[in-house]
């Protein structure tokens, strides 16, 4: 695999002249090491004050810096945002957690094996619903900058047949958050991106956190710039400006690290669901014997100083982001400029995430 050279890492704003601390270190050995062109971290502790760190640069054709807590497109956390909307819906009295899919797209969800009168919302949230992923079916049209309507993508998904009886187990699939979002959109009457504008981003102040408009390919505030590794052999690739359409309300979201990390820290505090539904929300099933959990819409994941964060994570072509925030007011949040190919990487990242946690 052929990669561009990249400059030193850049410091820290919380590097010290006894050299850098663990989030630092993690973040220069996925640049140095792996070969990732950045990484940065937003990092708060449990008196609310924040730590960012950049490592790599920002753009790999002008070696420009990394902007610090630069925005990026946040991926799946954006299904984070779609469940709190859904059980702020819920806690209202307009949504029921076991009802049907049918109950608010009547006979929308029908496929092979697939029938939305067996699906209820938790399952969709919960992903134990056993509708089918379209997410391989459309990785080009992102960077072809095509848009694909919310409708298209679930006509994509039933193309395929069901992979389990609703309720068997768990499997990830982008397709539950389409339909979550649809049963948003039909219950309110609005659009998602002002449901998740108005009850969320809004809400708790999030500043540089947007739902792409459609059509929209850029990112606003500065930002660097997200690549791609083609085949062996090609040369790396700058996908910055995709369209996200593919995303939806399984992963549309721009944001930065700091601003997820005040999201989970105002979810876990309760600023944005009531108890019973932040209670359904933390509820969760296990993740094959990795020892994290998923609940609603969030992932719990053990740390190695004791206790769990909880939160999510998100890819897309360009970034890769991992972090959360525990009930005792610590978040951190880590952003690659490139989804790794190999998992160790992914893991790698996850060991910086529990470094800030735990030192914060």
């Amino acid at each position: 695999m052929t990669t561009a050279v990249l400059a030193p890492p850049a410091a820290s704003a919380a590097s010290s002249a006894a050299g850098p601390d663990g989030v630092q270190r993690g973040l220069n050995a996925l640049v140095r090491s792996d070969g990732l062109p950045a990484a940065l971290a937003s990092v708060e502790d449990r008196e609310g004050r924040t730590r960012t760190y950049t490592s790599g640069v920002g753009d790999l054709a002008t070696g420009s810096p990394v902007p610090v807590d630069g925005q990026v497109r946040i991926g799946s956390n954006t299904k984070v945002f779609t469940a709190v909307v859904t059980l702020q819906l819920v806690g209202e009295g307009r949504i029921d957690l076991d009802a049907s899919v049918d109950t608010y797209l009547p006979g929308l969800v029908r496929g092979e094996g697939i029938d939305g009168r067996e699906i209820t919302v938790r399952r969709l949230l919960q992903h134990t619903s056993g509708l089918p992923d379209y997410e391989d079916l459309v990785g080009d049209d992102m960077l072809r900058r095509q848009y694909l309507d919310p409708r298209e993508l679930l006509d994509l998904a039933l193309r395929r047949t069901a992979e389990f009886a609703p309720g068997a187990r768990w499997q990830y699939s982008n397709t539950n958050y389409v339909v979550a979002g649809l049963i948003i959109e039909e219950v309110t009457g609005l659009p998602l991106a002002e449901e998740i504008e108005e009850r969320v981003i809004r809400r708790i102040g999030l500043r540089h956190t947007y739902f792409p408009a459609p059509g929209d390919t850029t990112v606003r505030e500065p930002h660097p710039r997200g690549y791609q590794w083609d085949p062996a052999g090609a040369p790396v690739r700058e996908v910055t400006e995709i369209d996200p359409s593919a995303g939806w309300a399984a992963g549309q979201l721009i944001s930065t690290d700091s601003d997820l990390d005040r999201f989970f820290g105002a979810l876990l505090a309760g600023r944005l669901l009531p108890a019973a539904q932040l209670a359904q929300m933390r509820t969760t099933v296990p993740i094959g014997d990795s020892g994290a959990g998923y609940g609603l819409g969030i992932v719990s994941r053990p740390l190695s100083c004791g206790g769990v964060y909880w939160g999510h994570g998100g890819d897309i072509p360009g970034y890769e982001t991992r972090g959360g925030a525990t009930d005792d007011g610590r978040a951190a949040h880590v952003t690659v400029t490139a989804i790794p190919a190999d998992p160790a990487v992914t893991a790698r990242l996850e060991d910086v995430v529990d470094r800030g946690l735990c030192r914060s």
